[in-house]
């Protein structure tokens, strides 16, 4: 077998992570961020410290980034955002102190960024983590898990992926008990983020329940665990992890690039606005909570790619569906997900063929009409 070149990935790599890096909390990466820290992980060998660089060639690394366009000013500013990225982990034992201090260490996760051209001459990114967290990454001898990176690539919130991680450190275990407070900073969620139950419910639990179950090694389910609050507020929960073996795909690294739109180059604007990795929905309106959050949980199965307005009329299209209970809002997300699926792979399929599929939402109405699913 041909030696794999410093900057070629590989496409079945291992995910070895310590459970101190995994249990940070209120890290407020995009989910850009989380597929690269992904696969960089997955490139470096935790035997060998000596592979802390990785090098990415310029494509590979815009596509992983989710880029449509690049220039050298959006480079820069990605860069910033990942140098700017910090874990917080406690020191010792983490206990308080007589004088009611704990110890802890805060640093960076990244050291340098790097844009050059190799000696092929191609454009390449090298990538080099911090000193202080080498030991969280590297000579792991125990409290570590490890998982597929295929398991990373096709989960489309920072809420799925960190779930994911969160979860898989206990599968061996089986369940997990945790608190909904500690739940919201192991995810990184705001605290004026999903302030109502329901909300947290639908737009976290039943979501990446949903997409684990699809996209990943593992499922699980959850009830409420010991006594409950003031007013019945719900203050832990209880995990139970099993092996999914009806996940959709294993999606290698190189499949992934593949299917992603080739990256343009694009001139030096005079300035950069950076897009937002969860944009939000255009627009105010004049309708009641409960139906908005709806209508929100139902873009994110379609990826957050349409419109509201768009989003409400695939809503109106369920109405004329027998086949669902339109007041069960997770069997309704599930329905739209799997065709929303279907229909991607339908339009990665045919990229380039006389059929290429000329509208992504005509084809997705189209799927849920005639109640066709992958």
């Amino acid at each position: 077998m041909p030696k794999q070149k410093s900057y070629e990935l590989a496409t079945d790599n291992w995910i070895n992570k310590s459970n101190v890096l995994n249990e940070v909390r209120n890290n407020r990466m995009s989910i850009s961020q989380i597929r690269l820290f992904s696969v960089y992980l997955s490139k470096i060998n935790p035997k060998n410290i000596k592979s802390r660089e990785v090098t990415f060639k310029l494509e590979e690394y815009t596509k992983i980034m989710q880029f449509k366009q690049t220039n050298t000013t959006r480079l820069i500013k990605t860069a910033e955002d990942l140098l700017g990225l910090t874990v917080k982990y406690w020191d010792k034992t983490g206990e308080y102190s007589s004088d009611g201090h704990v110890g802890f260490v805060m640093c960076q996760i990244f050291k340098r960024f790097k844009l050059d051209k190799n000696d092929a001459d191609e454009w390449v990114v090298t990538i080099d983590c911090h000193d202080d967290v080498l030991h969280l990454m590297f000579d792991l001898q125990k409290y570590y898990f490890k998982y597929q990176l295929w398991n990373a690539l096709q989960l489309t919130s920072p809420n799925q992926q960190r779930m994911y991680e969160i979860l898989k450190q206990y599968e061996n275990v089986g369940e997990r008990v945790v608190t909904v407070k500690d739940l919201r900073e192991l995810l990184g969620i705001k605290p004026e983020e999903y302030p109502r139950w329901n909300n947290f419910k639908i737009r976290v639990l039943d979501a990446s329940q949903i997409a684990m179950e699809q996209y990943t090694d593992i499922k699980f389910t959850w009830e409420v665990s010991g006594k409950r609050g003031q007013g019945g507020k719900i203050n832990a929960l209880k995990f139970k992890i099993e092996k999914n073996n009806g996940y959709i795909r294993q999606l290698t690294l190189e499949d992934y690039l593949t299917e992603q739109e080739q990256v343009e180059l694009e001139s030096e604007p005079e300035e950069f606005e950076r897009p937002d990795d969860e944009a939000a929905p255009d627009g105010e309106y004049s309708i009641n909570s409960k139906y908005r959050e709806r209508i929100e949980f139902f873009m994110d199965a379609c990826n957050n790619e349409f419109s509201f307005e768009q989003v409400e009329e695939l809503n109106n299209i369920l109405k004329e569906n027998t086949s669902v209970k339109l007041s069960d809002e997770k069997a309704c997300y599930n329905y739209i997900y799997r065709r929303y699926v279907k229909m991607d792979l339908q339009d990665k399929q045919t990229k380039g063929t006389d059929t290429k599929v000329k509208s992504r939402f005509g084809l997705l109405k189209f799927f849920i009409r005639k109640n066709i699913e992958v």
